[in-house]
């Protein structure tokens, strides 16, 4: 049971420092740890000097730094002062992260020294406070003895914990607000999910500056008295496999992309490295052994002891979830929005169930409106404790999202099965209507195209009433065929993709339904532009 007085930060932690002291709690992987009493001392240090520098309830603080112990420091520090965390996405661009900083009237910066040049030249006309996440270290900023206040600070379950402003498929980014209360039930809820424990490791990979790592990945295992540990480099496999080794996590949170290489990347080019190979993978009893064992030497590269590796942010190519099944590989599976701190939906490895999103999270409620008779698809609308208060500075936008009553209009389309799971067709934005007046979902011709020979990733977009699909080739696994040309390898591997592009028309059309043939096949040299879940975004090239 979780016992917290109030659904706010501050009682969360106070919960977690009395229960889990002597635990681990945030690490570096190669690096002396830290265990919830160093946490809770470093915690208290950090909200004095953040009170000693003038920050006060409601100012905002950013948060432009990779994935490390002082991250979470920083994030739990201001929020128990009752300032308000303005987590920035590293992949920001300079012109994105000044915009952000200028529109939440940030007050004060922790940004890692990698990422300092990112804020350097904004940072004395903008920016207050300065201050370095790899030490703690204040590089700018006016320090007050007067800490008058200091232990009166009050803060309610519906005062505002964060700003996260997305960068998202279509265009703008918003600064979605989400109150103590909305984070602290979020990650209540999700216990429902999975329950989580004490003895658990995380291991930490997707950026903590998303609601989904930010939700799952910190907040829930520190409710729980689990340890979280974060890789020293970027998650190459290069780090990745060694710190899964020594860490063996039991928990790791990932985007689609990650697991979806290493089964294009690794998985099936050892099934299909010669004909007769291929041919057996292709029946298959024999695909579902082979799959079987890949997925016990998977477990073990993961470090043996993975018990949840969830799975969320944008949806999971079909042909590597069948994949998963077949391994029995501990994947879950969730869907939701940084609206809703961000899940609605979610299934443990236990109870997943094929193309699905999971069930509701208990206490929140979800329906289809206005669903079509035929099909039972529709908009999905949420509502609940985790639902955002609106968008920072934006009411208009606000309006157009939240109905009166507290419904928020997701914008993807979906429907419920008999079980009450739930399932995702598509982002209604994407969606073409078709010459007759058909639905079509870009995202399901997406999925045919990716699971072709060499594609790494497509979009279809519609261009004068005509389907057309952009498609970026594995030109590095192509190249590897012409090593011996040298020199000559990059052209020829062009020249293969350009063969392929006839075939792989073909082939499109033939696993589609006549209204959702393309047109044509057009190249695209460089990869495409994503959000920090890997979702194309689709905007730049509609």
């Amino acid at each position: 049971m979780i016992n917290i007085e109030k659904l706010t930060i501050p009682s969360l932690l106070e919960n977690s420092f009395k229960k889990y002291g002597e635990n681990i709690a945030l690490s570096y992987v190669n690096q002396k740890h830290l265990t919830y009493h160093d946490f809770q001392n470093e915690v208290n240090k950090l909200k004095k000097v953040l009170f000693q520098l003038g920050i006060r309830k409601g100012d905002k603080v950013a948060i432009l730094s990779r994935n490390m112990p002082n991250w979470g420091i920083a994030f739990f520090s201001i929020a128990s002062i009752g300032a308000i965390a303005v987590p920035l996405l590293p992949d920001f661009h300079e012109s994105e992260i000044l915009n952000i900083l200028e529109h939440s009237e940030t007050k004060a910066v922790f940004v890692s020294k990698l990422m300092f040049p990112k804020i350097e030249s904004v940072s004395k006309n903008v920016i207050d406070t300065i201050i370095f996440t790899d030490n703690l270290e204040v590089l700018k900023g006016n320090h007050s003895q007067n800490i008058d206040g200091f232990n009166e600070i009050e803060i309610n379950e519906q005062d505002i914990t964060s700003i996260i402003y997305t960068s998202g498929t279509t265009g703008k980014s918003k600064g979605v607000m989400l109150t103590h209360k909305n984070i602290v039930f979020e990650a209540i809820q999700l216990l429902n999910v999975e329950n989580v424990k004490q003895n658990h490791r995380f291991l930490s990979i997707l950026p903590l500056s998303h609601a989904y790592e930010n939700t799952l990945g910190l907040i829930m295992p520190i409710m729980r008295g689990s340890s979280v540990y974060y890789l020293e480099k970027p998650p190459t496999a290069n780090a990745l496999i060694p710190a899964m080794e020594k860490v063996k996590p039991t928990h790791i949170l990932s985007v689609p992309m990650v697991i979806e290489k290493i089964y294009k990347n690794k998985v099936l080019p050892t099934f299909t490295k010669s004909t007769f190979m291929a041919l057996l993978y292709k029946v298959t009893v024999i695909r579902k052994i082979l799959n079987r064992l890949a997925g016990k030497k998977l477990k073990k590269t993961f470090g043996g002891k993975l018990e949840f590796f969830g799975i969320g942010g944008a949806p999971l190519d079909p042909v590597v979830e069948k994949f998963l099944r077949e391994a029995k590989f501990p994947y879950a599976i969730g869907y939701g929005l940084t609206e809703c701190a961000p899940f609605l939906s979610g299934a443990n490895p236990k109870n997943v169930k094929y193309r699905a999103t999971g069930p509701i999270l208990d206490g929140i409620k979800v329906k289809i409106n206005n669903p079509d008779p035929k099909t039972g698809e529709g908009e999905v609308w949420a509502k609940g404790d985790n639902v955002m208060k609106g968008y920072y500075k934006e009411p208009k936008l606000t309006k157009e999202v939240l109905t009166e009553d507290g419904w928020l209009k997701t914008g993807d389309r979906g429907f419920f099965d008999k079980d009450k799971y739930l399932y995702i067709k598509g982002r209604i934005k994407n969606m073409i209507v078709g010459a007759s007046g058909e639905n079509i979902y870009p995202e399901e011709i997406e999925s045919i195209i990716n699971n072709f020979k060499y594609v790494l990733e497509s979009i279809v977009v519609e261009k004068k009433g005509k389907l057309i699909a952009l498609v970026h080739f594995n030109y590095e696994e192509l190249e590897k065929q012409f090593q011996h040309l040298k020199e000559e390898a990059v052209h020829f591997a062009k020249k293969k993709a350009d063969e392929l592009i006839d075939e792989l028309h073909t082939y499109i059309n033939s696993k589609v339904n006549k209204f959702s043939r393309v047109y044509a096949v057009v190249p695209q040299t460089i990869p495409f532009e994503k959000t920090a879940t890997q979702k194309i975004k689709r905007y730049l090239y509609s």
